[in-house]
Formats: structure tokens, C-alpha cells, sequence
């Protein structure tokens, strides 16, 4: 099993920025995909960028420019350091953790509160 714990989440101003951790402990390797994804009220979660074997990355169209994901193996945590943020962040954000012949964890989410 894979458990995972966000930090990280908090209230700030239009143009701050934020850094969330996601903390992984279990069956997690630096090949295996993480991520997160975020939810708005009234909107379905969508990804917001994913991090890969070999440290490949993706990213929402929407943040790009703005937010990295990075991730350190040792640790086996992931990082999303969110610059520039606009006031249609605002979102619970959901990290995530994909591992062989597991189904995907995910973290409890964090609440990212962008003000105008």
C-alpha cells in the first residue's frame, strides 16, 4: 500500500505563491508516476502536472509557466511550487501516486485559497 500526507495549502494573494508537499510512504519508487490534481467548487478534478519516471513532467496548459512539480526520491516526496497564482486556483489539491499492481492512492487534499 502507498499512504500519502499534503502540506502545504493556505490562503495567500493573487500573485504569491505557495509550495505543496506530498510525503509518500509503501510501495513507492522514483519510476513510479506522481502528481496532483485539483478541484474547484462545482467543477470536476482535473490534473494539474504529473512527474515520471526519469523525472519527466506534464503539465495543465493552465499553470504552465507558473507552477513545477519536482520530486526528491530519497525523501519519496513531491513537490508543486505554484507562482504567479491567480484567484481561479483556488481549489482542493489532490496529490497522487500510481504503483505497480496497486490502485492509485491519493493524499487528503489541501485547500489553496487564492484572494484578488
Amino acid at each position: 500500500q502507498v499512504h500519502l500526507v499534503e502540506s502545504g495549502g493556505g490562503l495567500v494573494q493573487a500573485g504569491g505563491s505557495l509550495r505543496l508537499s506530498c510525503a509518500a510512504s509503501g510501495s513507492i519508487f522514483s519510476r513510479n508516476a506522481m502528481g496532483w490534481y485539483r478541484q474547484a467548487p462545482g467543477k470536476q478534478r482535473a490534473v494539474v502536472a504529473t512527474i515520471g519516471s526519469g523525472s519527466s513532467t506534464t503539465y495543465a496548459a493552465s499553470v504552465v509557466g507558473r507552477f513545477t512539480i519536482s520530486r526528491d526520491n530519497a525523501k519519496n516526496t513531491a513537490y508543486l511550487q505554484m507562482n504567479s497564482l491567480k484567484p481561479e486556483d483556488t481549489a482542493v489539491y489532490y496529490c497522487f501516486a500510481d504503483a505497480p499492481r496497486l490502485p492509485r492512492a491519493w493524499g487528503q487534499g489541501t485547500q489553496v485559497t487564492v484572494s484578488s
